[in-house]
């Protein structure tokens, strides 16, 4: 039986990830969304914010691994517009140099009247 007042050492234990487990978020940060890997984990989502909250670590380590994935994109990116990839070139400049498309201005066009002679119905063919 519960020893103590109410919220006193009743309920779950607060997790605490090892040094491997914060290794294997460093990994999968680079690969997962938050909850996706909170669902690889096995925890819910508040769950690993509260652990992220208690092991300054764990965050750090999502960060750090999400970081090396932009950064090894964004490298792969940039080496393909400097090959001559427009596709990858004008991605690059959209997004880190705030490149934009003009967009045409819209026109009204004038409306246009057509005009069937009366003759050219009943013509006959010659």
């Amino acid at each position: 039986m519960k020893k103590g007042k109410q919220g006193e050492g009743g309920g779950k234990p607060k997790v605490v990830f090892t040094q491997d487990q914060i290794e294997q978020v460093e990994k999968l940060a680079s690969l997962l969304t938050k909850g996706q890997l909170c669902d690889y984990l096995g925890i819910s989502e508040p769950t690993f914010r509260a652990i992220e909250a208690r092991q300054a670590e764990v965050s750090f380590a999502y960060k750090k691994g999400k970081g090396k994935a932009i950064a090894s994109v964004a490298a792969s990116l940039l080496k393909q517009a400097q090959k001559g990839n427009m596709t990858a070139a004008i991605f690059f400049l959209k997004t880190q140099a705030s490149w934009k498309e003009e967009q045409p201005e819209a026109q009204e066009i004038p409306p246009i009247n057509i005009v069937v002679d009366s003759r050219a119905t009943n013509a006959k063919p010659e």
